[in-house]
């Protein structure tokens, strides 16, 4: 029987940080290039079309999320993991190649699929392996692993932009990412459904759920799971924001290529380094009052970027933007893991991971049209004052979720 873990499962748990790693990484070489690339090469003045590849981005990452888990569990996890690198291998030649923007967006497709696979049943996988009693600290690991990647290839594709031209040395780096993603995923990543089915054992059963009914259960009925599910959303809105127009707004200040690099990568490297403070803390703290306080931070931070000019003032609204989400990002997922049944714990993670990174696609289409109405300060105000709506809403509506002992429910 398989044994739950972080310890005893260390090998396997260790390689599929090291796999997250790699997908964000695949997400990273976008953060600093693209939206420059929207305004120099291809010459889009209007900010919706420039955000038209985040949009794209996140309705495919949404649905590739939900897919994730329902494919997990009929499958496995291993095969939809792989497949997921399988559709990531065209994506940098894609943006490479690219002869309009049609190709951007059309690459962000895949994009989207694959990190919604990829990601998805890293975060499965984990869960599976880690059990309910460090399920904090293997979610802060897990978004950690990710989130560092982001912001190393944030900056060095902003390096690489800035001595090799946007085109195609950052790229590169993530056809890299996407080579190797797939060889270890293939050859070396381990089944781990089978550490689910033996968690199970040891709760009780609630019967055989449809997917209609987990979806319903996690978006709106249980208040922990829909709790979550809407915070998760608002935190990638705002995410969503940050990486469409903030570069845009940094070089429009005439930043150089080098300082919007710097100020791309400080706020996921924040939010990365966090989450290995913050899952754990969650394990002996609780998670919904580190959820209430990172989102009402987030808000505060991303009036910072509003209110304030210039590199340092902004560096620091990054740096609180960052700590703001690494006190949520693990601990959504860690709350999930704790209410969600192990015989659907999947499903659930992928309806919760629907909403999330649908947040990514409102979050391009709203910052987008408020930006061509009333500027993009303006819009990054109103994201700030939705954030804070939603950390009341987890305020008023939300239990505590933290289990200290294995359930039996």
């Amino acid at each position: 029987m398989p044994q739950l873990g972080m310890r005893v499962n260390l090998a396997q748990f260790s390689l599929l940080v090291a796999v997250n790693a790699l997908v964000g990484g695949m997400l990273g070489q976008e953060r600093t290039v693209l939206p420059l690339l929207a305004e120099q090469e291809f010459h889009l003045t209007a900010y919706t079309a420039a955000l038209s590849y985040i949009l794209a981005f996140g309705v495919t990452k949404a649905a590739a999320n939900y897919a994730a888990g329902t494919l997990a569990d009929r499958y496995g996890r291993k095969p939809v993991l792989v497949a997921g690198w399988i559709i990531a291998v065209p994506v940098p030649l894609m943006l490479i190649w690219a002869p309009n923007w049609s190709w951007v967006v059309a690459a962000n497709v895949l994009l989207g699929l694959s990190q919604g696979l990829t990601w998805s049943v890293t975060v499965i996988m984990k869960i599976d392996l880690a059990g309910p009693l460090r399920r904090g600290l293997a979610m802060g690991l897990n978004e950690a692993a990710g989130y560092l990647a982001v912001a190393f290839t944030a900056l060095a594709t902003g390096y690489l932009a800035s001595q090799y031209g946007l085109r195609p040395a950052p790229f590169l780096l993530g056809l890299s990412y996407a080579a190797i993603g797939l060889g270890v995923s293939a050859l070396l990543v381990k089944e781990t459904r089978g550490h689910a089915t033996s968690e199970a054992q040891s709760w009780e059963s609630q019967g055989e759920l449809t997917n209609r009914e987990i979806f319903v259960r996690t978006s709106f009925r249980e208040p922990a799971l829909s709790s979550a599910s809407q915070a998760g959303m608002v935190n990638n809105l705002n995410d969503g924001l940050a990486w469409g127009l903030f570069p845009i707004m940094f070089a429009a200040a005439g930043l150089s290529l080098n300082h919007i690099g710097v100020l791309a990568a400080a706020y996921p490297a924040v939010w990365g380094i966090g989450q290995l403070i913050t899952g754990p803390a969650s394990d002996r703290l609780g998670r919904k009052n580190l959820i209430v306080g990172g989102m009402l931070l987030q808000a505060v931070a991303l009036a910072g970027f509003a209110a304030a000019s210039g590199f340092v003032p902004w560096l620091l609204s990054a740096i609180g933007l960052g700590i703001g989400t690494a006190m949520v990002y693990p601990t959504l997922l860690a709350s999930v893991g704790d209410v969600a049944h192990p015989a659907w714990r999947a499903r659930a993670v992928g309806v919760y991971r629907l909403w999330r990174d649908g947040g990514f696609a409102v979050g391009a289409l709203l910052a987008g049209l408020l930006a061509d109405l009333f500027g993009i300060r303006t819009a990054i105000y109103v994201v700030a004052a939705l954030t804070a709506v939603s950390g009341i809403v987890v305020a008023v509506r939300m239990y505590e979720t933290r289990v200290l002992t294995a359930p039996r429910r």
